[in-house]
């Protein structure tokens, strides 16, 4: 994957990382921390052999990527997400309840939650998610708080790719070990939701 990563960015410059950011931003598994910093590194001019690309415009390929596939991914579950959850979800055990329990959970951090969300890696490809079942996120202020957690993370990777140069790979390496924990996190949630849940289903047929 990363070397098919790199040939793209390579061929398509920032239309490239455009198009990758907002295929990770939607769902699907394309690291951020390879492609942003390989943008950086392509602006800085130490790889020879290939494009030179604007800094400024690889963050802003990057953010603006972003922004469109969580929109996406935000549009998608505030259209479907109910019946996502109850209809494949059912034979995982979920109900009404626990989908109504989400939602209160979501509405409760909501916003800090998108913020926040964007700056870890693995939870910030699915956070756009659970925002599309939460009424009181509105698109606007979605897309406000998405925003103002993508440049920062964008801006880091690529300012990280520009110092590094040749070695812009080192930033994926250094940021991996924090996949592990952000997975733990989003798996704690989604186990506490989900007996939380289930205790509260318990309690109303008692």
């Amino acid at each position: 994957m990363a070397q098919l990563l790199i040939h793209l960015v390579n061929a398509g410059g920032l239309l490239a990382i455009l198009v990758l950011m907002t295929a990770e931003s939607a769902g699907l598994p394309i690291s951020s921390e390879i492609v942003v910093p390989l943008g950086g590194a392509l602006a800085s001019g130490a790889i020879a052999g290939s494009a030179h690309l604007s800094f400024w415009g690889v963050v802003a390929a990057a953010t603006v990527g972003n922004l469109v596939g969580s929109l996406v991914a935000y549009a998608l579950t505030r259209r479907y997400g109910a019946q996502v959850i109850l209809g494949p979800g059912r034979h995982v055990g979920l109900d009404h309840g626990h989908l109504a329990l989400a939602e209160r959970f979501f509405d409760r951090f909501g916003l800090a939650a998108v913020f926040f969300g964007r700056l870890l890696p693995v939870v910030r490809t699915y956070i756009s998610f659970p925002a599309g079942l939460s009424r009181r996120i509105t698109p606007g202020r979605f897309t406000v708080f998405t925003l103002a957690g993508a440049l920062p993370w964008n801006l880091g990777l690529a300012f990280a790719g520009l110092k590094l140069g040749d070695n812009w790979s080192n930033v994926e390496k250094a940021l991996g070990p924090l996949t592990i924990p952000a997975a733990i996190v989003v798996v704690a949630v989604v186990v506490v939701v989900y007996f939380a849940g289930k205790r509260v289903l318990e309690r109303e047929a008692g």
